[in-house]
């Protein structure tokens, strides 16, 4: 059964390049990021219409499971839906969905392909201080406080929410801050590149 989809997510691998372009096995806080985003992605098509779902490959168990989520008003039965839905996603083939969802959203393969790297670079400044000189030297009109503590409130999400209790919702305030303000970096005129690349100075 075909169905359909919204706007781009980022692509979720089996594999996660990082921002040199080695491929790695991915590492337990990745494997996090990834059902995060499959997580993500199973509410995006919740919110799509049937018509619209039915153009998408999805299996039947996973179409089942959205149109059920679609029907139920409860704040808490949805939530427990929304989640089976991100479990399911989980053996689904999320490319040829991601493929589809660019092309209605007119976005191209380019741009999620950007939109990836943004993400590592993300992930990089909360992974390690060690990579902060080599981004402010990408992107010199960046102001080196305020990313500061948009990194530090991400880290604190990110401790808080590993020590939350099953069935309580995790926080991603200071995280998609983060994403956000990269990508407004990235977006600038004076900005040199989009990801970091083996050329550039390791710091």
């Amino acid at each position: 059964m075909s169905r359909s989809k919204r706007s781009p997510s980022p692509l979720v691998p089996a594999q996660e390049a990082d921002p040199d372009g080695e491929y790695q096995s991915p590492s337990k806080s990745q494997l996090k990021r990834q059902m995060a985003a499959l997580q993500d992605l199973g509410e995006r098509l919740v919110g799509l219409p049937d018509a619209k779902l039915r153009q998408l490959p999805l299996a039947e168990r996973l179409y089942d499971a959205i149109r059920e989520a679609q029907r139920i008003t409860s704040h808490e039965g949805k939530r427990r839906q929304l989640q089976y839905v991100g479990k399911l996603m989980r053996e689904a083939h999320v490319e040829p969905i991601q493929a589809m969802l660019a092309e209605w959203d007119g976005e191209s393969m380019e741009q999620i392909a950007a939109f990836h790297q943004l993400e590592l670079w993300r992930d990089r400044l909360l992974a390690s201080d060690e990579h902060f000189t080599g981004f402010m030297d990408l992107y010199p009109h960046a102001q080196a406080q305020p990313l500061r503590a948009l990194i530090r409130g991400a880290r604190k999400e990110q401790a808080a929410n590993a020590a939350l209790l099953p069935g309580r919702e995790p926080q991603r305030k200071h995280y998609r801050a983060l994403f956000q303000e990269i990508k407004r970096l990235q977006a600038a005129p004076d900005a040199k590149s989009p990801s970091p690349d083996g050329d550039e100075d390791e710091h």
